[in-house]
């Protein structure tokens, strides 16, 4: 009787006066809702949504599953279950049979948003910083520099090395003023060869078409066409010598320099830090002064090493540039000497033999022409 009441219960609303008594059942009521159980919609055939209009389409539940719902209730005492709560019940059945998909991927996509902007942030503090540590150390070397302008500040000097290296600059200018002399010497000496060939072909030319001066012709031609390729042999020789002071001059001095250039601001460095450790040691001592005193005297020996080191090295390379200045220079102003004597002498076998000497290949004759595909 009891699971009768509780079955009636849930489907139907009981009247109260305001006594607290129970009023008696409608019958007129009874009627009514009897009749639009029987005209409305087969619960076979149609569906109850749940989750309200607008509902996603997952949130259709089979009345089939509501009917096996409440069969299975009566089967088991329960009483009768009204369709809403039927529908609520394998509504959220339907939830948790569901596989864990939408929040865990929101989740890993979570995950990598913050894995992005916390390198992002990463990346932007350490650009931060090294901006903030280049600031502070080009206001130092600023500042040093000023100062010693001025005459008011004090800086490190090597007078061994200083010496050096004024003469390598020095000797850095006076072969450069070689280097432009003799490539200009080369222009010229080629537009004299060329001038000569041409003469030859001339003469050659005039030769066949004067019979009356034809050995005349003949001879300057001759000698003309004789002086053409001593003349591109001396040009090989000048040519080889040019490319090698080019070489020791442009590359292994250049070189050096960079590295002297390099030694130079290592030097400026180390003096501005070494000028604010001194006047930080002047001033109080309290536990502020004292850390920053710390913080200063790591970077003075930092920036000493660095000093240390590339004074080493500029050392070491002033040292072999010169071995391999003297070395160069000698091989190169006896190739000089030996062709340019030769050439002017006449002696044409000793040309070549100083071209075979020094290992100079000569170009072969229309070399220096441009292919027929470069001309189409």
């Amino acid at each position: 009787m009891a699971d009768s009441f509780m079955g009636k219960a849930a489907t139907m609303e009981i009247p109260i006066n305001s006594n607290g008594e129970t009023l008696a059942e409608d019958d007129s009521l009874e009627q009514d809702l009897q009749q639009v159980m029987v005209s409305g919609p087969n619960l076979n055939e149609t569906s109850v949504v749940s989750g309200g209009y607008g509902g996603p389409a997952g949130g259709i539940i089979p009345t089939s599953s509501i009917k096996d719902l409440r069969m299975k209730s009566r089967g088991q005492g329960v009483g009768l279950v009204s369709s809403q709560s039927a529908a609520r019940m394998i509504t959220n059945q339907n939830q948790t049979d569901q596989p864990f998909t939408g929040s865990g991927m929101h989740h890993s996509n979570s995950n990598q948003n913050m894995s992005v902007e916390e390198a992002n942030r990463g990346v932007a503090v350490e650009k931060l910083d090294s901006v903030k540590k280049w600031g502070i150390n080009t206001y130092k070397c600023t500042k040093q520099m000023f100062s010693e302008r001025f005459g008011r500040g004090s800086r490190t000097v090597d007078l061994e090395l200083e010496a050096q290296i004024d003469v390598l600059r020095d000797t850095k200018r006076k072969y450069e003023s070689v280097l432009r002399l003799t490539s200009a010497l080369t222009s010229h000496f080629y537009n004299m060869v060329q001038t000569q060939q041409a003469l030859g072909d001339t003469f050659a030319d005039l030769s066949q078409k004067s019979p009356e001066l034809r050995d005349e012709f003949g001879y300057n031609a001759e000698t003309q066409k004789l002086l053409c390729r001593n003349g591109e042999a001396l040009l090989g020789a000048i040519n080889f010598f040019v490319s090698s002071i080019n070489t020791l001059v442009n590359k292994t001095m250049e070189d050096t320099l960079m590295t002297i250039k390099l030694y130079e601001a290592a030097r400026l460095e180390f003096d501005a830090y070494r000028a604010d450790l001194e006047e930080l040691s002047l001033g109080p001592r309290d536990a502020a002064t004292m850390v920053r005193i710390e913080v200063s005297q790591q970077q003075y020996q930092v920036q000493r090493d660095k000093y240390e080191r590339l004074r080493s090295d500029v050392t070491i390379k002033l040292k072999f540039l010169e071995e391999n200045k003297v070395k160069v220079m000698h091989k190169q102003l006896l190739l000089f000497h030996n062709a340019i004597s030769a050439y002017f002498a006449g002696n044409q076998q000793q040309l070549e033999q100083t071209l075979r000497q020094f290992n100079v290949k000569l170009k072969p004759p229309g070399s220096d022409k441009p292919s027929w595909l470069e001309e189409s």
